[in-house]
């Protein structure tokens, strides 16, 4: 199994994927992603108010994001597009921290997180502003921290890796050190499943998917620390390790939260983001065109393209 043109594609992205991970992973403080996102969240930058496409006939709605979180950043594009066609106008504003932003949708000042991790990730949030935010529906169904390998590798579990520490040279390739997903392996899955035969390797996601790509090139066995949802679940032939004593927590889902109130001011709207729905092919895609094909700065380009490729998408919101 071939996949040179990932290894490729990953210098691209430097800076850009301390994202949903961390986030599954923390309290949230979510500090890692603050230094991420740096000066691009200082006070907030909007994107798009002027040249909406709608000219903001059916009103203006602003979409709040960590633009180092992926999922946010390519859902929020879709969804500014989406709206744009409808007459609405749409800004989208960067915030670096989690707590901010929550912050910003309560109080109203920005109208809709489109990512929310509200089960597990930021439940934290929910709880401290409660009625002063109202969920408008789960779009993704499985987030979660996972432990991959190769299709073409042999075991299926975390639970096998002791077994098998010659088959993966006694390492486990992980990403930043800063990283949710990081200390999940390190204090939870590690001395839960004995893997002290084993080193975390500790670097970079880009460096994680390099290593990745590069062993499958040439069909090795490796096993990475991943997450879903994340582009190269469906770019990459891999397979999460079953995680039979839940080490590495729960799953949750992927949810708009709006300020309250929003659907009733806006409920074409509210009923468009209940309708949104992305498994992890479709998820992968959106997320590997926003990210990779095309890059930071252009993802209204990026948009176009994926709802070309997906010409029905549209009317699975308003059908």
């Amino acid at each position: 199994m071939k996949h040179t043109s990932m290894i490729m594609r990953t210098g691209a992205i430097t800076g850009l994927l301390a994202l949903t991970l961390t986030a599954c992973g923390s309290d949230g403080g979510d500090s890692e992603d603050d230094a991420n996102a740096g000066d691009n969240a200082a006070e907030g930058t909007d994107e798009g108010g002027e040249d909406a496409a709608g000219g903001g006939e059916g009103g203006t709605i602003t979409l709040g994001i960590i633009p180092s979180w992926t999922d946010g950043l390519s859902t929020a594009y879709l969804w500014k597009n989406v709206l744009e066609g409808e007459g609405y106008e749409v800004e989208i504003t960067e915030i670096a921290d989690a707590g901010l932003l929550y912050t910003g949708v309560a109080n109203g000042d920005i109208d809709i997180y489109p990512s929310a991790w509200p089960e597990v990730t930021h439940a934290s949030y929910m709880e401290e502003y409660g009625d002063q935010l109202e969920d408008l529906g789960a779009y993704y169904e499985n987030a979660k921290l996972t432990f991959a390998v190769p299709e073409y590798t042999e075991i299926n579990s975390i639970a096998e890796l002791p077994d098998n520490v010659d088959m993966f040279g006694g390492e486990i390739i992980g990403i930043e050190p800063g990283a949710g997903l990081t200390k999940a392996t390190k204090e939870s899955v590690m001395p839960t499943y004995g893997l002290d035969d084993y080193t975390l390797v500790e670097s970079s996601t880009t460096a994680m998917l390099t290593e990745l790509g590069t062993a499958i090139d040439n069909e090795e066995d490796i096993v990475v620390t991943l997450w879903r949802p994340f582009w190269a679940n469906s770019e990459f032939p891999v397979k999460d390790l079953e995680d039979p004593e839940g080490a590495l927590g729960e799953a949750e889902t992927l949810n708009a939260i709006a300020t309250a109130g929003f659907s009733d001011e806006f409920p074409e709207v509210a009923e468009m983001f209940a309708n949104f729905k992305l498994d992890d092919d479709a998820y992968g895609s959106l997320e590997d065109t926003v990210v990779n094909e095309f890059g930071g700065g252009q993802e209204a380009e990026a948009i176009e393209a994926w709802l070309e490729a997906n010409p029905d998408f549209v009317g699975t919101l308003t059908g």
